[in-house]
Protein backbone atom coordinates (compact mmCIF):
# COMPACT_ATOMS: atom_id res chain seq x y z
CA UNK A 1 0.00 0.00 0.00
CA UNK A 2 3.16 2.52 0.24
CA UNK A 3 3.41 2.66 -3.41
CA UNK A 4 0.16 3.86 -4.14
CA UNK A 5 -0.50 7.22 -4.87
CA UNK A 6 -3.44 9.09 -5.67
CA UNK A 7 -2.64 12.59 -4.08
CA UNK A 8 -1.62 13.27 -7.98
CA UNK A 9 -1.80 12.41 -11.31
CA UNK A 10 1.08 11.65 -11.88
CA UNK A 11 1.32 9.33 -8.52
CA UNK A 12 -2.02 7.68 -10.05
CA UNK A 13 -0.34 7.02 -13.67
CA UNK A 14 2.62 5.40 -12.25
CA UNK A 15 0.28 3.16 -9.22
CA UNK A 16 -2.01 2.06 -12.97
CA UNK A 17 1.15 0.94 -14.39
CA UNK A 18 3.04 -0.55 -11.40
CA UNK A 19 -0.37 -2.70 -11.47
CA UNK A 20 -0.31 -3.77 -15.56
CA UNK A 21 3.53 -4.79 -14.65
CA UNK A 22 2.85 -6.73 -11.65
CA UNK A 23 -0.92 -8.10 -13.33
CA UNK A 24 0.81 -9.15 -16.59
CA UNK A 25 3.88 -10.42 -15.15
CA UNK A 26 1.43 -13.02 -12.98
CA UNK A 27 -0.92 -13.61 -15.89
CA UNK A 28 2.62 -14.74 -17.87
CA UNK A 29 4.01 -16.70 -15.20
CA UNK A 30 0.32 -18.75 -14.86
CA UNK A 31 0.32 -19.61 -18.62
CA UNK A 32 3.62 -20.38 -18.49
CA UNK A 33 2.99 -22.95 -16.02
CA UNK A 34 0.04 -24.13 -17.55
CA UNK A 35 1.66 -24.61 -20.79
CA UNK A 36 4.10 -26.48 -19.14
CA UNK A 37 2.15 -28.94 -16.90
CA UNK A 38 -0.07 -29.21 -20.68
CA UNK A 39 2.87 -30.54 -22.03
CA UNK A 40 3.91 -33.39 -19.71
CA UNK A 41 0.64 -34.61 -19.46
CA UNK A 42 0.39 -35.08 -23.13
CA UNK A 43 3.45 -36.95 -22.84
CA UNK A 44 2.24 -38.86 -20.39
CA UNK A 45 -0.68 -39.62 -21.93
CA UNK A 46 0.93 -40.48 -25.54
CA UNK A 47 3.46 -42.84 -23.44
CA UNK A 48 0.51 -44.75 -21.84
CA UNK A 49 -1.43 -44.91 -24.80
CA UNK A 50 1.81 -46.58 -26.28
CA UNK A 51 2.04 -48.90 -23.55
CA UNK A 52 -1.26 -50.04 -23.96
CA UNK A 53 -1.29 -50.58 -27.63
CA UNK A 54 1.43 -52.58 -27.22
CA UNK A 55 1.02 -54.67 -24.46
CA UNK A 56 -2.70 -55.03 -25.83
CA UNK A 57 -0.97 -56.46 -29.00
CA UNK A 58 1.37 -58.45 -26.96
CA UNK A 59 -1.95 -60.12 -25.33
CA UNK A 60 -3.58 -60.80 -28.29
CA UNK A 61 -0.56 -62.70 -29.81
CA UNK A 62 -0.10 -64.60 -26.25
CA UNK A 63 -3.79 -65.21 -25.47
CA UNK A 64 -5.74 -65.61 -28.73
CA UNK A 65 -6.18 -69.23 -28.67
CA UNK A 66 -8.33 -71.72 -25.96
CA UNK A 67 -8.17 -74.76 -27.86
CA UNK A 68 -5.61 -77.27 -29.54
CA UNK A 69 -1.93 -77.07 -28.22
CA UNK A 70 -1.44 -73.93 -26.10
CA UNK A 71 2.07 -74.44 -25.91
CA UNK A 72 5.19 -72.92 -27.48
CA UNK A 73 7.31 -74.62 -28.96
CA UNK A 74 10.83 -73.58 -28.73
CA UNK A 75 12.58 -75.84 -31.92
CA UNK A 76 14.18 -74.00 -35.02
CA UNK A 77 14.60 -74.89 -38.41
CA UNK A 78 17.58 -76.64 -38.18
CA UNK A 79 16.00 -78.62 -35.32
CA UNK A 80 13.14 -79.81 -37.45
CA UNK A 81 14.91 -81.06 -40.02
CA UNK A 82 17.52 -83.26 -38.04
CA UNK A 83 13.76 -84.14 -36.22
CA UNK A 84 12.74 -85.18 -39.54
CA UNK A 85 15.83 -87.19 -40.81
CA UNK A 86 15.97 -89.13 -37.47
CA UNK A 87 12.04 -90.16 -37.63
CA UNK A 88 12.41 -90.56 -41.36
CA UNK A 89 9.54 -88.03 -42.44
CA UNK A 90 10.31 -87.37 -46.60
CA UNK A 91 7.85 -84.47 -46.15
CA UNK A 92 8.75 -81.13 -44.80
CA UNK A 93 6.08 -80.13 -42.01
CA UNK A 94 4.03 -77.08 -41.66
CA UNK A 95 6.08 -73.85 -40.37
CA UNK A 96 3.09 -73.05 -38.43
CA UNK A 97 4.93 -73.88 -34.67
CA UNK A 98 8.10 -71.44 -35.88
CA UNK A 99 6.28 -68.45 -37.00
CA UNK A 100 3.86 -69.11 -33.56
CA UNK A 101 7.32 -69.04 -31.40
CA UNK A 102 8.73 -66.15 -33.73
CA UNK A 103 5.25 -63.66 -32.81
CA UNK A 104 5.66 -64.68 -29.18
CA UNK A 105 9.48 -63.89 -28.71
CA UNK A 106 8.56 -60.46 -30.56
CA UNK A 107 5.74 -60.14 -27.66
CA UNK A 108 7.79 -61.53 -25.11
CA UNK A 109 10.29 -58.17 -26.26
CA UNK A 110 8.02 -56.02 -25.94
CA UNK A 111 6.53 -56.90 -22.45
CA UNK A 112 10.62 -57.36 -21.16
CA UNK A 113 10.62 -53.29 -22.76
CA UNK A 114 6.60 -51.98 -21.10
CA UNK A 115 5.63 -54.40 -18.47
CA UNK A 116 4.85 -54.43 -15.37
CA UNK A 117 7.41 -55.72 -12.78
CA UNK A 118 5.52 -58.63 -12.66
CA UNK A 119 4.98 -59.17 -15.91
CA UNK A 120 8.54 -58.42 -16.59
CA UNK A 121 9.20 -61.78 -14.67
CA UNK A 122 6.59 -63.83 -16.23
CA UNK A 123 8.57 -62.68 -19.79
CA UNK A 124 12.00 -63.60 -18.70
CA UNK A 125 11.21 -66.54 -17.40
CA UNK A 126 9.18 -67.25 -20.00
CA UNK A 127 12.09 -66.51 -22.59
CA UNK A 128 14.57 -68.18 -20.11
CA UNK A 129 12.42 -71.20 -20.76
CA UNK A 130 12.64 -71.04 -24.88
CA UNK A 131 16.40 -70.07 -24.75
CA UNK A 132 16.49 -73.84 -22.95
CA UNK A 133 14.98 -75.24 -25.65
CA UNK A 134 11.75 -76.22 -23.23
CA UNK A 135 8.04 -75.62 -24.18
CA UNK A 136 6.54 -72.86 -22.64
CA UNK A 137 2.68 -72.16 -21.59
CA UNK A 138 1.90 -68.63 -21.28
CA UNK A 139 -1.28 -68.50 -19.49
CA UNK A 140 -0.05 -66.78 -16.40
CA UNK A 141 1.45 -63.38 -18.45
CA UNK A 142 -1.94 -63.73 -20.66
CA UNK A 143 -3.88 -63.44 -17.23
CA UNK A 144 -1.42 -60.61 -15.54
CA UNK A 145 -1.91 -58.37 -19.05
CA UNK A 146 -5.56 -58.90 -19.18
CA UNK A 147 -6.00 -57.43 -15.84
CA UNK A 148 -3.55 -54.76 -16.30
CA UNK A 149 -5.04 -53.44 -19.33
CA UNK A 150 -8.98 -53.74 -17.80
CA UNK A 151 -7.47 -51.82 -14.71
CA UNK A 152 -5.82 -49.09 -16.84
CA UNK A 153 -8.83 -48.55 -18.76
CA UNK A 154 -11.15 -48.33 -15.54
CA UNK A 155 -12.68 -51.35 -16.45
CA UNK A 156 -14.87 -53.32 -13.94
CA UNK A 157 -12.41 -56.87 -13.08
CA UNK A 158 -13.32 -60.19 -13.94
CA UNK A 159 -15.91 -61.72 -12.01
CA UNK A 160 -13.65 -64.37 -9.58
CA UNK A 161 -16.53 -67.14 -9.81
CA UNK A 162 -16.13 -66.91 -14.04
CA UNK A 163 -14.12 -70.14 -15.25
CA UNK A 164 -11.94 -69.18 -18.57
CA UNK A 165 -10.30 -71.73 -20.36
CA UNK A 166 -6.46 -71.40 -20.24
CA UNK A 167 -5.30 -68.96 -22.94
CA UNK A 168 -2.22 -69.94 -25.61
CA UNK A 169 -0.57 -68.45 -28.35
CA UNK A 170 -2.73 -67.15 -31.75
CA UNK A 171 -2.37 -69.46 -34.58
CA UNK A 172 -1.70 -68.24 -38.25
CA UNK A 173 -4.30 -68.67 -40.44
CA UNK A 174 -3.06 -70.12 -43.90
CA UNK A 175 -2.49 -67.54 -46.37
CA UNK A 176 -0.92 -67.48 -50.33
CA UNK A 177 -3.78 -69.81 -52.08
CA UNK A 178 -5.73 -66.93 -53.40
CA UNK A 179 -2.60 -64.67 -54.48
CA UNK A 180 -1.00 -68.34 -56.09
CA UNK A 181 -3.72 -68.58 -57.87
CA UNK A 182 -3.99 -64.72 -59.12
CA UNK A 183 -0.58 -65.14 -60.26
CA UNK A 184 -1.04 -68.07 -61.90
CA UNK A 185 -4.26 -66.56 -63.91
CA UNK A 186 -2.33 -63.61 -65.09
CA UNK A 187 0.54 -65.85 -65.97
CA UNK A 188 -2.32 -67.90 -67.75
CA UNK A 189 -3.15 -64.61 -69.57
CA UNK A 190 0.57 -63.57 -70.63
CA UNK A 191 1.45 -66.63 -72.25
CA UNK A 192 -2.28 -66.68 -73.93
CA UNK A 193 -1.22 -63.25 -75.33
CA UNK A 194 2.03 -64.17 -76.29
CA UNK A 195 0.30 -66.96 -78.33
CA UNK A 196 -2.20 -64.66 -79.96
CA UNK A 197 0.84 -62.04 -80.55
CA UNK A 198 2.71 -65.54 -82.51
CA UNK A 199 -0.35 -66.64 -83.89
CA UNK A 200 -1.28 -62.78 -85.46
CA UNK A 201 2.20 -62.64 -86.40
CA UNK A 202 2.11 -65.99 -88.89
CA UNK A 203 -0.70 -65.02 -90.05
CA UNK A 204 0.45 -61.40 -91.42
CA UNK A 205 3.33 -63.35 -92.78
CA UNK A 206 1.76 -65.77 -94.18
CA UNK A 207 -0.71 -62.65 -95.96
CA UNK A 208 2.95 -61.40 -96.97
CA UNK A 209 4.33 -64.26 -98.77
CA UNK A 210 0.89 -64.90 -100.35
CA UNK A 211 0.37 -61.60 -101.93
CA UNK A 212 3.83 -61.64 -103.10
CA UNK A 213 3.29 -64.87 -104.73
CA UNK A 214 0.25 -63.38 -106.83
CA UNK A 215 2.12 -60.20 -107.81
CA UNK A 216 5.39 -62.48 -108.96
CA UNK A 217 2.60 -64.71 -110.94
CA UNK A 218 0.89 -61.60 -112.65
CA UNK A 219 3.82 -60.09 -113.44
CA UNK A 220 5.28 -63.17 -115.12
CA UNK A 221 2.31 -63.55 -117.11
CA UNK A 222 2.02 -60.24 -118.56
CA UNK A 223 6.32 -61.03 -119.87
CA UNK A 224 4.75 -64.15 -121.16
CA UNK A 225 2.22 -61.81 -123.60
CA UNK A 226 4.47 -59.60 -124.41
CA UNK A 227 6.98 -61.97 -125.33
CA UNK A 228 4.17 -63.85 -127.75
CA UNK A 229 3.11 -60.23 -129.50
Amino acid sequence: MRGIDFSSWQGVLSTLAGLVLITLLGVGIRLLVMQTLQQRRERENRQINERLRTLMAAYKTLGGSFTGDLGVDPSHRRDLRLREDAEGIAEPRSDRARRIRDAVEAALSDILLLGTDEQVRLAARAANELAQGRPVHTHALVVSLRDFVRGALDLAPIPADLQIPPQGPTRPGASGGGKGRNDGDAKGGRAGGGSGGGGGGGMGAGMGLGAGAALGAGHASSSDEADAR
